[in-house]
């Protein structure tokens, strides 16, 4: 079975009403959403402040990462991102040159079609 291509959720009419567009992230690309950028900076306080690994602790230390996280931090999160996103439209243009660049001539003799030869413009 294949998955919905264009699934509707209620949030994004209730979003599309008020006149915003809900944009969703590629699946498997944590370098595109700054929250993990974020969440990784608590997770790496946590690891580095963690001597009793005690619940209570952990907690308390949990609370001392989310507090740490200043707004220059969530700036710098959003820049590194921003840079990301452009990284990956440079190499979409360059993905989209190379393809555009060679041809491909298919002729066939018979009903099987053979590739007879490539052409690198």
């Amino acid at each position: 079975m294949l998955k919905t291509q264009y699934q509707s959720y209620v949030i994004d009419e209730m979003a599309k009403a008020a006149g915003v567009e809900v944009l969703r992230l590629p699946p498997y690309h944590c370098e595109l959403n700054p929250i993990e950028l974020v969440w990784a900076d608590v997770k790496g306080y946590v690891a580095r402040n963690n001597t009793t690994f005690k619940m209570v602790d952990v907690k308390k230390i949990l609370q001392e990462g989310l507090n740490s996280i200043t707004i220059e931090k969530w700036q710098n999160c959003i820049s590194h991102v921003i840079k990301e996103e452009l990284k990956f439209g440079g190499l979409d243009s360059q993905i989209d040159k190379t393809v555009d660049s060679f041809i491909i001539n298919v002729s066939g003799e018979t009903s099987d079609s053979y590739i007879s030869s490539v052409h690198y413009l």
